[in-house]
């Protein structure tokens, strides 16, 4: 795995300048041929897409569905439509590239990207299938996404507890994907951005390997977005990395203003730039 390096920008409000760092990393882990996952991180959107569906099929479908949001994140400006527009395409590319013919091909699309709401900045994280989002405030660590998972739904109806679902036969069995035959509307959360913010955005390469506990563990100990993306990958092979694992760690603080910021970066990150 090439080791991450962390990337910085500013980025202006009218209350207020914020400082986004950012690391990404994937890996095919020790089990698989290849890599299913794709990732996207470029501001102001941050995505991890988990590819299912055969060999090929699945590194189609995240690549695709990661191609196609690319190109919204370099309009600099993000909205729903914006995401679920750029979804529908990658809904036709899947259907008509060669190699996706099983009904099965498809991918997760999770992620956060940063909005300016009347003045005021705000988080909103995106979610289709089983990777997740979690966010660390106040050195507590929650998960704001909700999986599109056969165990989630057994678990949100009382008939099984988060810790049998973890070893559950069904773990892997999403209830929604970006596909040729699925929809393509993903839940959102918005959030208030909140100085120290830390978010975790992770394929379930992740979180089979370690616990929200682990996670939590690694981003105390670790204060660089990149020195917590190679920790926790670290680790996630080492406890036998079972399936592909991409992670993206980003953090925000409040900052000067873009115009008062150093031109030049530190090593290993990006310049400021103002939004």
């Amino acid at each position: 795995m090439p080791e991450p390096t962390t990337q910085s920008r500013i980025v202006d409000a009218p209350s207020g300048a914020i400082e986004l760092r950012w690391a990404a990393a994937t890996d095919t882990g020790r089990r698989r041929d290849s890599n299913q996952d794709a990732v996207l991180a470029e501001y102001p959107l941050f995505i991890v897409a988990d590819g299912m569906g055969g060999h090929i099929g699945g590194e189609i479908a995240s690549a695709s569905a990661v191609d196609r949001l690319r190109a919204v994140a370099e309009r600099g400006v993000v909205t729903p439509e914006d995401i679920e527009e750029a979804l529908e395409r990658a809904v036709g590319d899947i259907a008509d590239h060669p190699e996706t013919t099983d009904d099965g091909t498809g991918t997760t699309v999770t992620g956060v990207y940063l909005d300016i709401v009347d003045g005021e900045p705000q988080w909103i994280t995106l979610n289709i299938g089983d990777s997740r989002v979690y966010l660390l405030r106040d050195e507590a660590i929650a998960q704001v996404t909700t999986d599109h998972s056969v165990v989630q739904e057994l678990v949100a109806a009382g008939r099984l507890s988060p810790e049998e679902a973890e070893q559950h036969p069904y773990g892997n069995v999403i209830t929604r994907a970006v596909g040729p035959s699925d929809g393509v509307t993903p839940d959102y959360v918005r959030l208030d951005v909140v100085d120290g913010d830390r978010f975790v955005i992770c394929s379930d390469g992740l979180t089979k390997e370690l616990t929200d506990y682990g996670i939590l563990h690694f981003l105390l100990e670790n204060a660089d977005p990149a020195a917590a993306v190679t920790a926790m990958m670290h680790a996630a092979l080492e406890n036998g990395g079972r399936d592909n694992v991409t992670i993206i760690v980003l953090d925000a603080h409040f900052a000067a203003s873009a115009s008062d910021a150093p031109e030049a970066a530190g090593p290993g990150e990006s310049s400021p730039v103002a939004d």
